[in-house]
């Protein structure tokens, strides 16, 4: 007997159909993974299975948790099955968390509701289940705070939370989407270990199909709402039937190719930078304390060339970016762009800063919705001692918008009627409408789909022809890296450990963090000679 078992589920919110005759199993500890772009519904299908659904819902069809039909439990059933038969881990650890409540708290508030026991007895458990997900009392005592652990820390709580009472299904809801590779890692093998040791089902969400290809038992694709083909994991990547999956799969592995670059001129010099912060007194009348987020780094940027930058969360890659665009004073060391210094003692160098722009993670956030396109595009004019009016700012903003493949209407749009790929592109032309010398990417395709990542890199490949782009390019994703950088430095604990030609690096690494960066990767099985 099936788990779960989800049939001809149907799923509108008002008029507008969301879900179309769903159907799927997951048996007692099976891994199954259910990928596809933003929008096609894995998301749905997974509230739908927990019943937290919005305002306005309709749905036909069933979904069978053992022999009961969950589409017919009153909320009370509900509040009863979730946490105690199944479990969720959402993307965003941070706000899925009480930031005011400690861990210990937050992993037995999910046993007190559900059983009746004491307080010692809970916590006493939320001890131990803490300690399954690796994170035992010794050294993350359960007086912590949310706020005083990393990205993964976090998630590794959420994960307790959601199997402190064994349930029969966990749903993870893409919980590694913002970790680096290595946390990333980490995370898989310990849903999988669990989901093994439980024999718990696992409904994996994920638009990634490398980040599951290893771990999940069977795959399903989903697509505008709809299930276009599903099997067990290596029969389905071996003989995709569906275009889609084709495109997925080459998407998730693509590669650009980027134009030689010019001769070694020099824009960007770091010399010997080291970047302090105090910390709080240990005692009343004691000293601050110092810690070193970066320590003693040097690195060079030609024009025209792309660099990359990797590590995981915490080595001190936006500290390190925020010193290069003059956003924080460093305590030692020199930072140039064409030769002048970024910083002139203690004040940024603003003739230095207007030949520097960034293109964020998160497109959507990074502008303000109440105004158009026309407008976003145009800020880093104020920059400029004299920008362009009337005419002049009209063609500036129409170039910008064709440059990275949209149309001169957009900029009477509001930045809501795009999608975030599209948002992204904006941020790019952003970017480029005063053409400066250096454009930082801070994890700039991280939170795209694999396809609309896919677009957005082949930009920036045709980018580097039209305007021979110079561009640092931070991510923690080493397959965007290794096709869109000439060049990379490899960041541990504040220190450069390792740089050099891209290629070279990923395919002998000579550090072992190096190593263990490129190992803890997520890859795709290697199908040539297969249907493509």
């Amino acid at each position: 007997m099936n788990l779960l078992s989800v049939q001809n589920l149907t799923l509108s919110i008002y008029t507008f159909d969301i879900l179309r005759d769903v159907s799927f199993n997951i048996d007692a500890g099976e891994i199954v993974a259910i990928t596809g772009e933003s929008g096609s519904g894995k998301s749905m299908t997974a509230l739908a299975a927990m019943q937290l659904l919005p305002q306005g819902t309709r749905t036909s069809g069933r979904i069978m948790l053992g022999d009961d039909d969950i589409t017919t439990f009153t909320e009370a059933e509900l509040c009863a099955m979730r946490g105690n038969d199944i479990g969720m881990v959402f993307q965003e650890p941070m706000t899925a968390l009480n930031p005011v409540k400690t861990i210990g708290d937050q992993v037995a508030e999910t046993i007190l509701i559900h059983e009746r026991t004491t307080k010692t007895d809970a916590m006493n458990r939320a001890a131990d289940t803490l300690e399954r997900v690796g994170l035992p009392q010794s050294k993350f005592p359960l007086s912590r705070f949310p706020h005083e652990l990393s990205g993964g820390q976090r998630q590794r709580v959420v994960i307790a939370m959601a199997i402190a009472l064994r349930p029969r299904l966990l749903i993870a809801d893409e919980p590694t989407t913002a970790l680096d590779v290595t946390t990333q890692a980490q995370i898989l093998t310990l849903l999988t270990k669990l989901a093994r040791e439980d024999g718990m089902g696992l409904m994996m969400i994920t638009h990634d199909l490398a980040v599951v290809a290893d771990m999940a038992d069977r795959i399903i694709v989903m697509r505008n709402g709809e299930v276009v083909e599903q099997g067990e994991t290596k029969s389905l990547l071996h003989n995709m039937q569906h275009p889609y999956t084709r495109m997925l799969f080459n998407a998730s592995s693509h590669t650009v190719t980027l134009p030689d670059t010019a001769a070694e001129t020099p824009l960007l010099q770091v010399t010997g930078v080291s970047r302090d912060y105090r910390t709080p007194r240990k005692t009343l009348f004691g000293r601050p304390g110092q810690f070193r987020a970066v320590n003693n780094v040097s690195f060079s940027l030609n024009r025209g060339e792309r660099l990359g930058l990797v590590g995981e969360s915490g080595c001190g890659k936006s500290t390190l970016t925020r010193a290069l665009l003059g956003l924080e004073p460093v305590q030692h060391g020199t930072i140039t762009l064409n030769g002048e210094p970024v910083f002139t003692g203690n004040s940024p160098n603003l003739s230095v800063r207007r030949c520097m722009q960034v293109v964020f993670q998160d497109p959507y956030g990074s502008f303000n919705p109440r105004h158009h396109v026309a407008r976003l595009i145009t800020e880093p004019f104020h920059l400029l001692p004299d920008p362009p009016q009337g005419a002049a700012r009209k063609r500036a903003i129409d170039e910008a918008l064709v440059a990275v493949g949209l149309t001169p209407a957009d900029a009477d749009k509001y930045i809501h009627e795009f999608s975030g790929g599209q948002r992204q592109r904006i941020a790019i032309a952003r970017a480029l409408i005063i053409r400066p010398d250096l454009i930082v990417f801070d994890e700039a395709v991280s939170a795209l789909d694999v396809s609309v990542r896919a677009q957005i890199l082949d930009l920036l490949a045709e980018l580097c022809t039209t305007y021979d782009l110079s561009y640092l390019f931070i991510s923690h994703d080493l397959s965007v890296v290794r096709t869109i950088t000439d060049r990379v430095l490899v960041m541990k604990a504040g220190e450069i450990v390792e740089q050099g030609q891209t290629e070279t690096v990923f395919t002998t690494p000579q550090h072992p963090y190096t190593k263990s960066l490129i190992e803890a990767a997520p890859v795709l099985p290697d199908l040539k000679g297969q249907t493509a």
